[in-house]
């Protein structure tokens, strides 16, 4: 039996680029698409139904107000989880995420991956096309910084386009992450990492958005900086707590 696949797609206001998106997905076979938006003003969710009536592939959760790209997926991974979907793949509907990729995740992850990452910038190489140099560098630094404060040898933690094993979704307590934007992506595989499945990475490129506005604020990069530190002193107190616990237990055991 074939593995179901779900790409799960967060929109906000990607009436124009959506529909072309969600066709070249459905070019290829095994996929359905699960579309979570958060009450569009351009139609965006009218546009989805649309589609729906003529393709049961695809889903529509329509949420009031505009939530974050977090809550967005996290709604997105319930979802499927509940309906038995064994990968899930994140992707943007902007167009900065190429569709013909899909497969290519599937067929990385059948390696024996958890979770495959699509990276920016592995093998010392930068795969982004229309980006100004501020922008690349922010990106570039905001990756090493939170890899080498998580210890992770990954070169591209705040990717979106990627795809996850159902197994290392369900090790994960989805209802106590409240990351969101760039931060969700590094807390989420850095849970995945600390919950010992395996991430690797595959090369793509990025392509700047045809449509939409950048969803880069200030709380967003304020979050992404903050975000590493609470993660890494979490796990450090961690450690000091099952170390105590373990030398009270040897001792209750000797006496």
């Amino acid at each position: 039996m074939m593995n179901k696949s779900l790409v799960i797609i967060p929109t906000y206001n990607e009436k124009t680029s959506l529909p072309i998106i969600i066709h070249n997905i459905l070019k290829h076979l095994g996929f359905d698409i699960l579309v979570v938006d958060d009450a569009s003003s351009d139609g965006t969710a009218e546009v989805v139904r649309e589609i729906m009536s003529a393709d049961g592939r695809i889903s529509l959760i329509e949420r009031h107000g505009k939530l974050g790209l977090g809550t967005a997926y996290i709604t997105g991974f319930k979802w499927g989880l509940e309906r038995g979907y064994h990968y899930f793949i994140e992707m943007d509907a902007d167009g900065s995420h190429n569709p013909d990729a899909v497969p290519w995740f599937i067929s990385e992850i059948e390696k024996g991956y958890d979770l495959v990452i699509g990276s920016r910038y592995l093998d010392g190489k930068i795969s982004v096309v229309g980006w100004d140099f501020k922008r690349l560098l922010l990106s570039k630094f905001g990756n090493f910084y939170a890899s080498k404060i998580l210890r992770l040898r990954l070169t591209d933690l705040t990717s979106g386009f990627r795809c996850y094993k159902n197994e290392a979704l369900k090790a994960i307590d989805l209802d106590q992450i409240r990351s969101n934007g760039y931060s969700f992506q590094i807390e989420m595989a850095y849970l995945v990492m600390i919950a010992g499945y395996k991430v690797h990475e595959m090369p793509i490129v990025f392509y700047e958005r045809n449509s939409g506005s950048s969803k880069m604020t200030k709380k967003i990069v304020k979050e992404a900086i903050i975000l590493p530190w609470k993660l890494r002193i979490k796990e450090i107190t961690n450690s000091f707590s099952k170390f105590f616990l373990r030398k009270k237990h040897a001792k209750e055991i000797s006496l």
